[in-house]
């Protein structure tokens, strides 16, 4: 106890230092996007894994970890994720003092995008990779959430034959799946959201056409579900009121138990390919928009109509001792980028 009390001490130490100016958290080692991003000790040690390079082509898509260590406040890499391709649109969250990557897709030379069932769990105190259970449906693009440091929910997603519905269930202890309630309201992918005070709370996303053209176009629904506390395959699913902003896709979201809100930021009105670029070829423009639910008073709070350094295509939304961070992702003019940014919130 003694030791774990005095780390925390020395981590704490360092993180008000950084937090006295953001500036000097260092920017990744790499600029990546559609990186999957999670962490563990309370927000002390932060990761991101995989996602595409500047160039955005398949062959800058990339299997690499960074990790940061808060302590420190150094950048370190991390063991490669096992295989011989990156992958895009990747989950990932901490759990059991390990982080679990779940699905995402691989892209080939002719642009082909095959979505995975992997799960791969990291033990970074070893730097070791082990295979875990393989999701029951293969999906990419879905929303993730971690209950009670056990339970990880993959809410909805893209599979090969186009979104689904489910909501499938991770035990980080026993290392089984099962599936909970099902979305009620369309399919999506690329949708955004978080879990806190056992609520999720997603919106948006990409459904598919129903008419023609683009093959997807932007949902605007927006769901909460509510985990019964002695049943975790149990939600109870309400609909909620639109949010404030434009975005509809890839929006970075994530929960907080301490603010008992979920947040959201940046993303774009229509739905793009990880190159930034629309289904009709168009480069796809950021909102600068940053909002939260309020799990406790039921309602939306916008924070800010002129986030600085806003993203999309940043797959979350993590807390730490300094605030709300996001890691990489893509900025204006569809610059993938190594800055971590301070999402703000509503004090």
């Amino acid at each position: 106890m003694r030791k774990l009390s005095a780390f925390l001490l020395l981590a704490l130490g360092a993180a008000m230092l950084l937090a006295a100016d953001a500036s000097k958290i260092p920017p990744m080692p790499a600029a990546v996007s559609s990186n999957a991003v999670a962490s563990l000790k309370g927000g002390l040690e932060l990761f991101s894994m995989m996602g595409v390079g500047p160039r955005k082509t398949w062959d800058d898509i990339t299997n690499q970890v960074y990790e940061l260590h808060l302590s420190s406040g150094k950048w370190s890499d991390g063991r490669s994720v096992p295989g011989v391709a990156g992958r895009l649109g990747a989950a990932a969250a901490g759990a059991r003092g390990q982080v679990f990557l779940f699905g995402g897709h691989v892209v080939d030379a002719q642009g082909n995008e095959i979505t995975i069932s992997d799960v791969n769990a990291y033990v970074p105190e070893h730097q070791r990779w082990y295979r875990a259970a393989d999701i029951p449906v293969a999906v990419d693009s879905a929303m993730i959430g971690v209950n009670r440091d056990r339970y990880i929910y993959l809410v909805g997603g893209r599979s090969k034959n186009g979104p689904v519905n489910n909501v499938q269930v991770y035990d980080a202890e026993k290392d089984s799946w099962s599936q909970a309630t099902p979305l009620p309201g369309t399919p999506v992918f690329g949708h955004a959201g978080g879990l806190a005070d056992n609520t999720i709370v997603y919106i948006d996303g990409a459904m598919k056409n129903p008419g023609g053209g683009a093959p997807y176009v932007a949902s605007e629904e927006c769901w909460a579900g509510k985990i019964d506390r002695k049943n975790p395959d149990t939600i109870e699913w309400s609909k909620l009121p639109p949010h404030p902003g434009p975005a509809r896709f890839g929006i970075a979201g994530g929960g907080s138990d301490r603010d008992h809100r979920i947040y959201f930021s940046g993303g774009t009105a229509v739905p793009h390919n990880f190159k930034g670029l629309t289904y009709d070829g168009t480069p796809a423009e950021i909102t600068a928009v940053t909002f939260a639910f309020n799990l406790h008073a039921k309602q939306w709070d916008t924070i800010t109509e002129d986030t600085y350094d806003p993203r999309m295509d940043s797959r979350g939304i993590l807390e730490t001792p300094l605030g709300l961070v996001v890691l990489g992702g893509m900025a204006k003019n569809q610059a993938v980028t190594a800055r971590v940014t301070f999402v703000p919130k509503k004090r």
